[in-house]
C-alpha cells in the first residue's frame, strides 16, 4: 500500500513538474536574432577556432555587431567572405583574403603510439582510433586546423597536401590581366 502511493505521488509530481517546465519554457523563451542565426547557418560550423573566437556562434555575433571582418574564417576562403559581405552589406576587399591551402593530417604509423591526445582536441572528430592503438585521419572530415599537430607529443601527425583526384579537382578562376596591361 505504501509503495503504491508513493508511486502515485512520484509520478503525480513528476507530470506536474513537466508541466511547469513545459510552460516556462514558453515564455521566458528568448529569442534570438535572425541574421546571427542566418550568418551562423553559413559558417562551417566546426568550431575549429581558427578565426579568433570559440565557435561559429561567437564569430557570428561579432559579424553582426561589426568587431570582425568578413574575411574572418580561414577554412570558408574568399567564397564564404563574398557570402557573408553580401549578407551584412558590406564593403570587401578581397585582395586581403587568401584561399586555404588544401592540407590534410595523416599519422605516421611507425611513430603513433595511440596517447589519444589528437582525436581529443579534433573538433570535426576526423581522426579514428582507440587508446593504445594506432589512429587514422578520415580526409573528408579533416579541416586542417592543426590542433592535433600541435598536441602529438611523438610528431606522427604532419599536415599533407590534399592530392588531387577526379573527385576534388576544381578548375582554376583565370587570373584576368589589369586594365592597361592589356594583351590584344
Amino acid at each position: 500500500m505504501y509503495v503504491l502511493s508513493a508511486i502515485v505521488s512520484l509520478t503525480l509530481l513528476g507530470l506536474f513538474l513537466g508541466f511547469l517546465l513545459g510552460i516556462a519554457g514558453k515564455f521566458l523563451k528568448v529569442e534570438s536574432s535572425p541574421i546571427i542565426d542566418e550568418l551562423e547557418s553559413l559558417l562551417p560550423g566546426s568550431q575549429c577556432g581558427q578565426c579568433g573566437f570559440p565557435g561559429c556562434r561567437p564569430a557570428a555575433e561579432a559579424l553582426v555587431e561589426g568587431k570582425a571582418s568578413a574575411s574572418l574564417c580561414p577554412p570558408g576562403g574568399s567564397a564564404l567572405a563574398e557570402q557573408i559581405a553580401a549578407l551584412l552589406g558590406l564593403e570587401l576587399d578581397l585582395s586581403t583574403v587568401k584561399e586555404p591551402e588544401l592540407l590534410v593530417a595523416r599519422v605516421s604509423e611507425a611513430t603513433c603510439t595511440g596517447c589519444t591526445r589528437c582525436f581529443k582536441v579534433c573538433p570535426t572528430d576526423a581522426i579514428v582510433g582507440a587508446p593504445k592503438q594506432i589512429h587514422a585521419v578520415v580526409a573528408d572530415a579533416c579541416i586542417a586546423c592543426k590542433k592535433c599537430v600541435d598536441v602529438c607529443p611523438t610528431e606522427c601527425l604532419q599536415m599533407h597536401p590534399i592530392e588531387v583526384t577526379l573527385r576534388n579537382w576544381r578548375w582554376h578562376k583565370p587570373v584576368l590581366p589589369e586594365a592597361g596591361n592589356a594583351v590584344c
